[in-house]
């Protein structure tokens, strides 16, 4: 008897399971997308305004200098900082907000697709902007995903328009020059650059993205505490006078160093590196040999191309006069030249 009570037991236990209505979960609804890009924001997101200054920062990576940063927000008027990016975290946020000071907000803005860099939410947000930091990155990802877009735009508004203070570190310095290094298909070694400057792996844009005051015809490199970034600048600038006939220029950043070019054209070095400020020796003075498939070769007495560098200090005390590109002060002078593929200085 105890079996069989326990079998109908089960039974109906069975019985009344399967006649249980199935509750019926309602689909999700769709998560708005985000049209801002925006990772999040420290301090007060209503906007601010102040008066701004306009001025330009190229902080050769790694370790941020924070007498750079500190620079800009003296510039911002007490307004909101935006960082942009197209990849990584919002970790400038707390830095730049919290650390630092001195601003309304700080927000990080990811842009990683044209039709982000297209959004008028992106737009609106980078336009009320009063000072505007470009991370590291690929810099190949902001001329794919940036170029020729509504934030681009905005960018060129902010810095020559409104007058506020633009800066970057490691990508987001390389794309500051209105000559630049693009990557597009990839990164470029000194030893590949020398040996052919026309190597497909050294692509330039020129005059069609960012235009940054005092930097027409200037090319600016980062990591250069590397050796291997000086051969390729110096091929960068041969570039420029073989392909354009112009006296090209270049700024070359060591890590954990910026280079803050004031609204006068007057360039300090703060930081715990060098900043290097490289030029043509002259337009009479252009590569001897700048062909496809063959060593380049720019000699000129071994004088082809005048460097000044200057050590930064954390009060910026070094400085360079980008408007007359010379007048420096608390650095060093020297040449750089190229015989048959092979990078030399002298003095």
């Amino acid at each position: 008897m105890r079996f069989r009570l326990l079998f109908l037991n089960a039974a109906l236990l069975g019985t009344l399971s399967f006649c249980k209505p199935t509750q019926v979960v309602p689909p999700a609804a769709p998560l708005a997308p985000n049209l801002t890009g925006s990772l999040g924001i420290a301090g007060d997101p209503a906007d601010a305004t102040g008066p701004t200054t306009g001025g330009t920062v190229l902080m050769g990576g790694s370790t941020d200098v924070d007498e750079a940063i500190r620079w800009m927000v003296a510039k911002a008027g007490g307004g909101d900082f935006v960082v942009l990016r197209a990849s990584g975290t919002a970790a400038y946020n707390t830095y730049v907000f919290s650390e630092l000071g001195g601003v309304n907000s700080c927000e990080t803005l990811l842009i990683n697709s044209r039709a982000l860099a297209n959004a008028p939410e992106v737009e609106a947000r980078v336009r009320a902007a009063e000072a505007v930091f470009i991370a590291g990155g690929d810099q190949a990802n902001y001329v794919n995903f940036w170029k020729g877009t509504k934030l681009e735009d905005a960018l060129n508004y902010l810095r020559n328009t409104k007058q506020v203070p633009i800066g970057g570190t490691s990508a987001g310095c390389a794309i500051q020059g209105r000559t630049y290094f693009s990557a597009l298909n990839g990164t470029i070694t000194s030893a590949e650059a020398l040996a052919n400057p026309y190597n497909s792996l050294l692509t330039l844009g020129r005059n069609d993205f960012l235009n940054t005051p005092y930097l027409a015809d200037v090319v600016t490199d980062t990591h250069f505490n590397n050796p291997d970034r000086s051969g390729r600048l110096v091929a960068f600038l041969a570039r420029l006078s073989q392909d354009f006939g112009v006296v090209g220029r270049g700024i070359g950043v060591e890590e954990a160093t910026a280079v803050c070019i004031g609204a006068d054209g007057t360039g300090k070095v703060f930081g715990r590196g060098r900043a290097f400020f490289l030029s043509q020796n002259g337009s009479a003075n252009a590569p001897e040999t700048c062909v496809s498939g063959t060593r380049l070769h720019w000699n000129r007495g071994r004088q082809a191309v005048r460097v000044y560098q200057i050590a930064g200090t954390p009060a910026g005390t070094g400085t360079f006069d980008l408007n007359a590109w010379g007048n420096g002060t608390g650095g060093t002078s020297k040449y750089f030249y190229v015989d048959q593929g092979t990078l030399g200085s002298s003095n």
